[in-house]
């Protein structure tokens, strides 16, 4: 009875990690249902920037994974987004996990054009998927140029 509880939550965990990533809900949906959300028709840098921040940091959550933390668990405002050593990991092995977020304060390494069509099809530069548990965002082109252009405006810290 107890191994068919074990392989029932086996698979149960598998179907939610692979039905996250094969089936993310479009941000621009889940902004567009909060309130606070910053208006994405804009065209002025400022806003884009702003729309961006917001996407990164309330939206797509990216802080949680690519800034690192203080000893007492308060993100280390000094290095935000300046990347981080995952402070957890799958219970079960799974293929290609990386223990690493990298730094994307300024996107490093990454050209504007590359950058959005990664959020747009979850692909990385050298075509290969991105590695989990980074999700493969669905962005669409406008909340991509909004994201990048706020990663842009932070610099190599």
């Amino acid at each position: 009875m107890m191994k068919a509880f074990k392989i029932s939550s086996v698979v149960a965990f598998v179907f939610l990690f692979v039905g996250h990533f094969l089936f993310p809900r479009p941000l621009a949906q889940t902004a567009e249902r909060r309130s606070d959300a910053p208006a994405a028709e804009t065209s002025s840098s400022a806003a884009l920037i702003e729309r961006g921040k917001y996407l990164v940091e309330r939206v797509a959550m990216c802080i949680d994974c690519h800034s690192p933390r203080t000893p007492t668990g308060e993100f280390d405002q000094k290095r935000w987004l300046q990347g981080s050593v995952l402070d957890f990991a799958p219970r079960h092995p799974i293929p290609n996990w990386t223990d690493i977020a990298p730094a994307i304060a300024g996107l490093p390494g990454y050209t504007e054009e590359e950058a959005i069509r990664l959020l747009e099809s979850g692909i990385a530069p050298n075509g290969k998927p991105l590695r989990p548990p980074m999700p493969p965002y669905r962005m669409n082109r406008e909340d991509a140029r909004a994201v990048v252009a706020y990663l842009k405006s932070l610099g190599k810290r």
